[in-house]
């Protein structure tokens, strides 16, 4: 299913509205499946049978978007993590050096072993990324504890996050090779957060 929703995203030809359901039913699967790397416990439990073994999260989350097109990645992972804390990053791209620049931050309070996910659809040269990361880890919170969640990425970008952060977890939907000049990802999407928005 991944692909077919991918596949959506990815055409240019995709109107706005089924951009926006694609990327929500994405979004869940994410959510879904970026659970593999939580901790989790296990309990005895009663079924209307016998019972049974069951398996929670052993520790809390927090949701951390990084704006603008991370919020796109909010509302299925907080249907999924219900209950989770959300935090936020505003980062704005230099269209000229590419450099990310902070325009806003509101962090809730992180305990010392709550998992951190934080969102943003792209990863192309991971400046955006690792800027996020590095304000996240001076609050405090553990590099091991943070999976990073992503739509679509370019390997370069992945790779420098790795680099720099070498505990912390990426899941990807789908990685691509390479960045053009201008350092969007190839073949990539074109930029998420105005088709989701209609800001072309």
């Amino acid at each position: 299913m991944k692909d077919i929703l991918l596949t959506i995203l990815r055409n240019k030809d995709t109107a706005r509205a089924e951009f926006r359901t694609a990327a929500y039913k994405l979004g869940s699967i994410l959510a879904a499946e970026t659970s593999q790397f939580l901790q989790k416990d296990s309990f005895s439990l009663k079924t209307p049978v016998d019972t049974a073994n069951g398996v929670k999260l052993k520790n809390d989350c927090i949701l951390v978007p990084i704006l603008r097109s991370g919020i796109l990645l909010m509302e299925p992972f907080m249907n999924y993590y219900q209950g989770a804390g959300v935090g936020f990053v505003g980062l704005r791209r230099d269209e000229e050096t590419a450099d990310p620049k902070l325009y806003y931050s509101n962090i809730p309070k992180v305990g010392s072993e709550d998992n951190v996910l934080v969102l943003d659809p792209m990863i192309a040269t991971g400046g955006s990324g690792e800027a996020a990361l590095k304000i996240l880890l001076d609050t405090g919170i553990k590099e091991e504890k943070i999976v990073f969640v992503a739509v679509i990425a370019a390997q370069e970008g992945v790779d420098r996050i790795q680099k720099a952060f070498p505990k912390i977890k990426i899941y990807v939907a789908q990685i691509d090779p390479e960045l053009n000049d201008k350092k969007f990802i190839v073949p990539g999407l074109g930029d998420f957060g105005d088709r989701y928005f209609g800001t072309e």
